[in-house]
């Protein structure tokens, strides 16, 4: 496929071999990435080092390229095994619409018997409600970090969160198994016990994760607090210059009260990710990105 530019995106398609890769995140199992890129161009993604192995020379959110990669023919290859969708990518991104990536995936995962997490900011992945009902070990997790859409708007390019919120609501409806990720939470901006209190009904999960600021993207972040949050700026410092911890101790402690008020399991500095316990519809979490550790997963909700 020629070079396409669209809406200042360039997009092109690639072959590779083998679109599962065997997985070096916490979750472990195989990380599985329909697409280079990702046109959701979220200011704080920590997937811009791609540009580094890529040779893309466009700003990060301004390329997309779109694997095509021989079938599955062996996918019970892949039981009991966890297959993460979109580590580096958001496989529901606006062209997944077009391209259709993320389905062709699913569709051949069929029969696999794998646990599979779907990574998503998008509503797009209700297209794909019938072969997720067939695929059975399915998650869906919605990274949603913030209840203001202005916010949003200034951070990335996804949907709104009122989309992802409904979203997570008709899965949640259909027994899929769902996770509000809060991801990244910005210190002194995410409010994430109001999004715990949006969310508790419809949600399995409720993961935490702190805002890490590293590459090219740290410049980007503290210069946006400088104009947007200038009261912020004495905070950013003391954690992301001079390395203090202290202000996400003291959130570790809040969410661990929360959790506690409605009576939720609380794991620390873990990726929780098996069944939720009866009577508890979600597991509050915190944990520090460079200290995550994997767990097991037992399967789907606890009826």
């Amino acid at each position: 496929m020629e070079e396409i530019k669209k809406d200042d995106i360039v997009i092109n398609e690639i072959k590779v071999n083998d679109v599962m890769t065997k997985s070096s995140l916490p979750v472990g199992g195989y990380s599985v990435n329909p697409y280079v890129g990702c046109t959701h161009a979220c200011k704080y993604c920590y997937a811009s080092f791609m540009k580094r192995f890529t040779g893309h020379k466009e700003e990060w959110g301004k390329f997309l390229d779109v694997k095509v990669w021989p079938a599955i023919t062996n996918p019970r290859k892949y039981r009991n095994q966890r297959v993460v969708i979109g580590s580096v990518t958001d496989g529901y991104n606006p062209e997944e619409e077009k391209y259709q990536n993320t389905r062709r995936l699913l569709r051949q995962l069929l029969g696999s018997g794998a646990d599979i997490l779907i990574c998503t900011k998008s509503d797009l992945v209700l297209r794909d409600l019938d072969l997720i009902k067939q695929l059975g070990q399915v998650t869906v997790s919605f990274s949603i970090n913030t209840l203001d859409e202005e916010f949003k708007n200034d951070m990335d390019k996804a949907v709104s969160i009122k989309r992802r919120l409904d979203a997570m609501k008709k899965l949640y409806d259909e027994a899929i198994r769902t996770v509000c990720f809060v991801s990244p939470v910005f210190p002194g901006i995410t409010d994430f016990e109001a999004i715990f209190e949006r969310v508790k009904d419809q949600c399995d999960l409720f993961w935490l994760e702190n805002l890490n600021l590293r590459g090219s993207f740290k410049k980007t972040i503290m210069d946006y607090i400088k104009e947007k949050y200038p009261d912020l700026v004495p905070l950013y410092e003391e954690i992301y210059n001079k390395k203090d911890r202290t202000y996400f101790k003291g959130l570790e402690e809040k969410a661990k009260l929360m959790a506690k008020k409605y009576d939720c399991p609380f794991v620390d500095n873990e990726m929780p990710y098996g069944r939720v316990p009866q009577g508890h519809p979600v597991i509050v979490n915190y944990f520090y990105h460079e200290e995550v550790r994997g767990s097991n997963n037992t399967g789907k909700r606890n009826k």
